[in-house]
């Protein structure tokens, strides 16, 4: 631990520790979302049905969640988040009905946002490795005795 000089005031801004997620509270990573539609295309009219009945809802539901609604003229409707790690996620809601789309807004809600990680390959790297499998008394010529 370092210790300050002689003299050195202490603001009180620095007694207190920074928020982070699992010790003492949640902090959503979700900090905006953004809906794209035409008014013109058949294609963006579930999501314009899922605004007009759940936006309001939607918004009281997740006030840590800015929600941004803007016209896109003559393309196909996308949902777009964004998150506190400077990363956005965008998906195309294209052929999807109202319950797919708000499927697929949960998803941006409950996401991270942190990027996709390949689970292929060793998972657990070692120096020295290990026997295989679990050793058992009851798997080998004469059972163990105590």
């Amino acid at each position: 631990m370092q210790r300050l000089p002689r003299g050195t005031p202490i603001l009180r801004g620095q007694l207190h520790s920074k928020p982070s997620n699992g010790h003492v509270a949640f902090i959503p990573q979700i900090r905006k979302l953004v809906f794209e539609f035409c008014e013109a295309w058949p294609t963006s009219a579930p999501l314009r049905e899922v605004l007009g009945l759940h936006a309001e809802t939607l918004a009281r539901e997740n006030p840590h969640v800015e929600i941004v609604v803007k016209k896109r003229m003559y393309r196909e409707p996308i949902v777009r988040g964004f998150y506190l790690n400077d990363r956005t996620k965008v998906i195309g809601l294209k052929k999807l009905t109202k319950s797919e789309v708000m499927d697929k807004i949960q998803l941006l809600l409950d996401s991270s946002g942190a990027k996709i990680k390949s689970l292929k390959g060793q998972p657990v790297q070692s120096t020295t490795p290990s026997t295989r499998g679990i050793w058992s008394g009851m798997h080998v010529e004469e059972p163990f005795k105590i």
